[in-house]
């Protein structure tokens, strides 16, 4: 089970190109089943059946796992049947026609432009650090770039011309998202000012430095969020911009098409979780502006 098992996780990381994190994440939960079929005395991957998921399913639900979890767990394990089943070690997978619990989404959480402008503003412009701040805070809200995709950045990979940035995102495929102008301000001021004090003698190709010259972390971009993030009484997370860049895009009358485009969204039904928050936006509005729409008792008159 072992050798299958190393096998699979090179063929993940070499032929799927698989990042990190779901290497990691699909790691995590294969052992775990592992451990789960050695307790049942299963000793061969050809013993799991149906049953045995039932099994496995029930006691993740029993130790009062999120369905979220469980979910991800399936789905490691459903892809490493499939690469048993492309392998010929096995004729049929036990996990094609186990259903995967039933997820409650949830609508994500964005700021309002008041917000954006004064968490991008926080930055002190005087030295290279709030510099290189800033300019990460525009770009992620002016592009809507996931944290990942933002510290991978190269400097070649910026077009300050035309205000493109070339991005390999998900799956290692390539998109092209835009900047406007506050963006390519702080930019162009990281730049010129900011990135070669960080670098000093020192060279790289990364866009976003720290102050030791060697490429930012994603990490790292979360507890400078974090420290800005005090001057709105907000948690904020990378992630958040995001949220907020579909948003606000959407809000300004952006087609769903384009953004999934700019998203790097392969699913639209990705996208489409946002004009749910618009929709929800515009009934909290509606309900709070219309006279008509106000409950009796709530009249100001």
């Amino acid at each position: 089970m072992q050798e299958v098992f190393s096998k699979y996780i090179d063929y993940l990381q070499v032929e799927r190109n698989a990042s990190p994190h779901t290497v990691r994440n699909y790691t995590r939960a294969l052992m775990e089943f592992f451990d789960h079929l050695r307790e049942r005395g299963i000793a061969s991957l050809k013993d799991v059946n149906k049953q045995t998921l039932r099994d496995y399913i029930s006691g993740l639900i029993e130790r009062g796992l999120a369905k979220s979890s469980i979910a991800c767990r399936l789905s490691a394990i459903r892809s490493f049947y499939r690469y048993l089943m492309r392998e010929e070690m096995i004729a049929v997978s036990p996990v094609a026609t186990t259903v995967s619990p039933r997820l409650d989404r949830r609508l994500p959480s964005f700021l309002t432009i008041e917000e954006v402008k004064r968490l991008i503003e926080s930055p002190d412009q005087a030295t290279p650090q709030g510099l290189r701040d800033r300019a990460l805070m525009e770009m992620l809200y002016a592009s809507g770039l996931r944290v990942s995709e933002l510290v991978n950045l190269d400097v070649e990979q910026v077009n300050l011309h035309t205000n493109e940035i070339r991005v390999w995102g998900k799956g290692s495929k390539e998109r092209v998202v835009l900047i406007g102008d506050p963006a390519h301000r702080a930019l162009t001021d990281y730049l010129e000012r900011g990135r070669p004090e960080l670098l000093g003698k020192k060279r790289s190709d990364a866009l976003f430095v720290n102050r030791y010259g060697k490429r930012l972390l994603a990490r790292r971009v979360q507890k400078i969020i974090d420290r800005y993030a005090r001057n709105i009484g907000k948690k904020v997370h990378p992630h958040m911009l995001r949220h907020t860049f579909a948003t606000h895009l959407l809000d300004g009358g952006a087609d769903l098409k384009v953004v999934q485009e700019l998203l790097g969204h392969v699913d639209l039904s990705s996208t489409q979780i946002y004009t749910h928050v618009t929709q929800s936006r515009a009934r909290k509005i509606y309900l709070s502006a219309h006279p008509l729409a106000r409950k009796e008792g709530n009249s100001d008159e």
